[in-house]
């Protein structure tokens, strides 16, 4: 406990599931943090439960790919807060369908969701990562960037996350800023739940028919991805920098 005292993170996507998951974790190791979701409702209910637990925690609804809440965002953090040291760029939306069967909308707001949200949300925090010499930006890739049918949009801006990460890497560690991803493999969440439906499964049935793929002989959860980010988001991983970490039961997807 308290790998992260001192330290003020944003995680984007935080209502429920790994992007909770991650806020929760942070905040148990010292972290003052802002949750964001596009979903009011929801993000309120995560701030009351965190509070419930003595975390601090601070929630803004925010949609990532629009700039000006972005900013709003990450002036409401500095002026709560006077700082922000980590970037969780964890929002994300499926619009799974085989290619003949994808939309324009499908395509595009899957794109603006992962990777102009990413880029918004990195561009607005590291200038500020820059004054005070210091950050750690954690992007969510998936081993779905190795390709997975149906999911022509979702591959696509996993993969791409993962080139934006290493551009970042670049660009930003002579700043001591480190950029870093995590690419979950299968992880129980409200988001597989909704394929399971989609592709008329039940919920438990598919989480075997997963287990059974996967070397560790079990399926992932949450707190699997939340200990991965929180590894990058310590000082503990200061060289390590454009790395993209597999969390997946296994060394394939």
């Amino acid at each position: 406990m308290g790998r992260l005292n001192g330290r003020v993170a944003w995680v984007t996507g935080s209502g429920r599931g790994i992007g909770k998951s991650i806020a929760s974790r942070f905040a148990q190791e010292g972290a003052k943090v802002c949750l964001t979701d596009v979903n009011g409702g929801r993000l309120q209910e995560t701030e009351r439960e965190l509070k419930e637990k003595g975390l601090e925690v601070k929630a803004v609804t925010t949609d990532v790919t629009d700039r000006d809440q972005v900013e709003a965002t990450v002036n409401e953090i500095l002026q709560s807060w006077g700082r922000l040291d980590i970037l969780v760029n964890n929002a994300g939306i499926i619009r799974d369908n085989l290619l003949f069967k994808m939309t324009d909308d499908d395509w595009n707001r899957v794109l603006h969701v992962h990777l102009t949200g990413s880029f918004l949300c990195s561009r607005a925090v590291q200038k500020h990562m820059v004054e005070q010499h210091y950050g750690r930006i954690i992007n969510l890739s998936s081993t779905s960037a190795l390709g997975n049918r149906g999911q022509a949009n979702y591959s696509a801006v996993k993969a791409g996350l993962q080139g934006f990460t290493k551009t970042l890497a670049i660009e930003l560690g002579k700043f001591g800023i480190t950029c870093n991803a995590v690419a979950p493999g299968f992880i129980e969440t409200d988001m597989t739940r909704e394929t399971a439906a989609r592709v008329g499964m039940d919920f438990e049935d598919f989480i075997e028919a997963a287990r059974k793929q996967i070397p560790v002989g079990r399926s992932g959860k949450p707190e699997d991805i939340a200990n991965a980010a929180l590894f990058f988001a310590s000082d503990e991983s200061s060289f390590v920098n454009g790395q993209v970490l597999y969390v997946a039961g296994g060394p394939k997807a």
